[in-house]
């Protein structure tokens, strides 16, 4: 069973990395930009010699690792998921920096037994030199294996509703190699890479990390609307289920004002992507 009282006071240091410009375009490669190699608002964030850095790499950098597997928290690893995520990106990455992270668990909901746990990690990611603010995010983890340890219930916030017909669609085709791709940025969770571990899970066959899937939401919900990817100030979704290396997403987008909208994303009748919302910073 988990232990609240371990995972509350788990220590994640304050982690520093060096990114360089190969990084960021390697996160780029993982969420498929380069599909299109005449494509120059892809090559943007491809380029060295005058890079622009998609904001949603942000949320790979400084990552506390596979901490949830530490014994003493009690969690059945192989029963996690990733539920949700939301960011606002303060400044824009530069092609290189030396970042440093915290991170904190927020909040531990209890479903009930057989239903699993919510846990909240907060984490931000700064300048190591300067101390500017780059990224402030909450990662939301199902437990599917750790419920009825006796803890708060969930506080479920209903999404607003949304009209029936979106404002635009976009799609968005993954590489069958995406997975193998995207963990190069630092996501080695083996379910996006090693079958037997994907299928001892309940799965039939590794799938695509769920951030990857919210980074493309951010470069396709982007396009679709006509603002800059690299201008994306903020992003949330939940992951309403999962998506194969070679997927195609397609979204519904609805405007929320000049400088917002929100979306859903569907594999062919399935939802993967609920709850989005994103915003852009003003040009």
């Amino acid at each position: 069973m988990i232990n609240p009282q371990a995972i509350f006071a788990h220590d994640f240091g304050q982690p520093e990395q060096d990114y360089t410009a190969r990084d960021a375009i390697l996160y780029a490669l993982g969420l498929g930009l380069g599909a299109n190699p005449l494509d120059a608002e892809e090559l943007r964030f491809l380029d060295e010699r005058a890079l622009s850095v998609l904001p949603s790499y942000a949320v790979t950098l400084c990552s506390p690792g596979m901490w949830i597997r530490d014994p003493a928290l009690g969690v059945d690893f192989g029963r996690l998921v990733h539920a949700a995520q939301w960011a606002e990106f303060l400044h824009a990455l530069p092609p290189a920096a030396r970042v440093q992270g915290s991170a904190k668990v927020v909040s531990l909901a209890d479903r009930g037994e057989g239903r699993g746990a919510v846990l909240v990690l907060q984490r931000e990611i700064a300048d190591a030199d300067t101390g500017a603010l780059y990224c402030r995010l909450r990662q939301t983890l199902l437990m599917r294996g750790d419920g009825g340890f006796g803890g708060p219930a969930e506080e479920r916030v209903p999404a607003p509703a949304l009209s029936d017909t979106p404002d635009c669609t976009a799609s968005f085709p993954t590489s069958p190699r995406a997975a193998l791709i995207y963990r190069l940025s630092g996501d080695w969770n083996p379910l996006h890479l090693d079958p037997a571990f994907a299928a001892k899970a309940g799965f039939p066959k590794p799938i695509l990390h769920g951030l990857a899937s919210y980074g493309m939401a951010g470069v396709a919900v982007s396009r679709a609307l006509g603002h800059d990817p690299a201008a994306v100030a903020s992003l949330a979704c939940r992951f309403a289920g999962i998506v194969q290396p070679g997927d195609e997403l397609s979204f519904s987008i609805w405007r929320d004002g000049a400088n917002a909208a929100r979306f859903t994303a569907y594999v062919g009748e399935r939802k993967v992507l609920d709850g989005g919302e994103i915003s852009w910073r003003n040009a």
